[in-house]
């Protein structure tokens, strides 16, 4: 069994609005709704977790049944952190499923994620055992001074640098005893699961990732959002 660990706990302060980031409206629909249309759809995803704001459960269960996301059957409520909100989520699938079925954790505000970017996930980690989706990184990049971040005189290789994105795919039991090692350890505030993996010396394996898989932080990125969702190639456009 394939199983979405959607993350949407974030109070989405950088977008300084009323209401959290994901719960915004874009096209009378709100953005957690679009991302959790994509795992709904498709047909290797088995079911959906949501890790969730405490007091706005109900709300998601409501768009939950006007949307069509059958797949949705746990709601979870997220922690003081990144890291201690999977590990919520992860305890309440485990909780449930077999330890060898198989986990995709995804950023609930990156709403279009690819029917590619899954299929991929999925297959990579059926390849090495995990799968993290990543982009190369196309700018260069510099190493701040540690007293001064606004000068530098190193540079890194952009050759070697890649920028994950999600989803992040293990096997539950796998991804389920790092988080409870990091615990035993004292290892606080890792957001993203691929770092935690790092950190405790466990190889990351990188699966198909997409400039268009946005994180919506800012209030840049949402207006990023809103164009792609409406934009399209031209046919002279060779893919």
């Amino acid at each position: 069994m394939n199983i979405a660990l959607i993350t949407a706990s974030g109070t989405g302060t950088r977008t300084h609005q009323d209401i959290p980031k994901q719960f915004i409206h874009v096209d009378n629909k709100p953005i957690l709704i679009y991302t959790l249309e994509a795992f709904q759809k498709h047909p290797d995803i088995d079911e959906i977790c949501v890790v969730i704001l405490k007091g706005w459960e109900e709300m998601l269960w409501a768009y939950a049944k006007q949307f069509g996301i059958s797949k949705l059957k746990y709601v979870v409520n997220g922690g003081e952190s990144g890291q201690e909100s999977i590990y919520n989520g992860l305890q309440k699938i485990q909780k449930y499923n077999s330890e060898n079925d198989v986990v995709l954790i995804h950023d609930g505000n990156r709403p279009m994620v690819g029917q590619d970017i899954i299929t991929d996930s999925i297959e990579t980690f059926k390849r090495y055992g995990n799968a993290v989706a990543v982009i190369p990184c196309t700018e260069v990049v510099f190493v701040v001074d540690e007293k001064d971040n606004n000068e530098s005189l190193e540079s890194l290789n952009r050759d070697l640098l890649k920028r994950t994105q999600t989803p992040h795919t293990y096997q539950l039991k796998d991804i389920c005893k790092i988080y409870e090692k990091a615990k035993e350890k004292g290892i606080v505030n890792m957001a993203a699961s691929c770092q935690l993996m790092q950190q405790l010396g466990k190889k990351s394996f990188f699966s198909k990732g997409s400039e268009k898989n946005l994180k919506i932080t800012t209030l840049d990125d949402l207006e990023i959002f809103k164009a792609l969702l409406h934009s399209k190639n031209d046919n002279w456009i060779k893919k």
